[in-house]
């Protein structure tokens, strides 16, 4: 089986959760400046056999895109023209960097290490990889 891919895409910075190769366990890969992400993506699948893109999809508590899904949208298009061959899929991703700081809270990461932004992202991404991967 190909790896899962998620991306909890931000403007600044990308987090990046990776499946293993049975699609059983979600783990953080990294996180990449955004205006790297593209060449990342197309350096990983050189490597790796990825089967999905997840994309994280913000909405607000009414149901409505955030004004995030502004920038998500462009990149899509973007990675669908890059990298065509690998699908991609939305995970609605409301109340994952709250879920990510609570669970380096309950890790027991120091102050200091949970004021890590690239960290939140990270584990942003992986909370997306396990609600799909809990879904199927």
């Amino acid at each position: 089986m190909a790896r899962i891919l998620a991306i909890d895409y931000g403007k600044k910075r990308t987090g990046i959760a990776i499946t293993d190769t049975l699609q059983i366990i979600a783990s953080g890969l990294t996180t990449v400046k955004t205006h790297e992400l593209i060449k990342f993506l197309k350096d990983y699948i050189k490597n790796e056999d990825v089967e999905l893109f997840l994309i994280g999809e913000p909405k607000q508590m009414d149901n409505t895109p955030s004004q995030s899904e502004e920038l998500i949208i462009p990149f899509m298009e973007k990675l669908k023209i890059e990298i065509p061959q690998i699908p991609i899929k939305r995970v609605d991703e409301r109340f994952t960097s709250k879920m990510a700081f609570q669970t380096m809270i309950a890790s027991g990461l120091s102050k200091k290490k949970r004021q890590n932004k690239a960290l939140v992202d990270e584990i942003s991404a992986t909370i997306i990889l396990q609600t799909y991967l809990s879904g199927l």
